[in-house]
């Protein structure tokens, strides 16, 4: 069963050209992952460092194995240090009502 993975992170904008890099490679690097569907990356209209991101995987425990990788346990810890909290990560799974 597929599910969608809502990340949710908050920055000052004087922190985009240290995040930007960063949360690129963690986008190229889940693509390629076993189990991704798709990712999409918004931002708020009033508040353009405040991003949501929705990752459509094939099962949590394909989301789960990348979120364990040492690649993105190391890209996230450092996105983590910059914006100065962690990272909120939400599952959702489809309904069938």
């Amino acid at each position: 069963m597929s599910v969608m993975i809502v990340i949710k992170r908050v920055f000052r904008m004087d922190q985009t050209k240290q995040l930007v890099p960063l949360l690129k490679k963690l986008r190229t690097k889940s693509e390629k992952q076993p189990g991704f569907i798709s990712r999409t990356t918004y931002s708020k209209l009033n508040d353009p460092g405040e991003l949501i991101v929705i990752m459509k995987w094939e099962t949590v425990d394909a989301w789960m194995k990348w979120m364990d990788n040492e690649d993105a346990k190391d890209l996230q810890w450092q996105v983590d240090s910059i914006i100065g909290e962690k990272t909120f990560f939400d599952v959702y799974k489809p309904e069938d009502f």
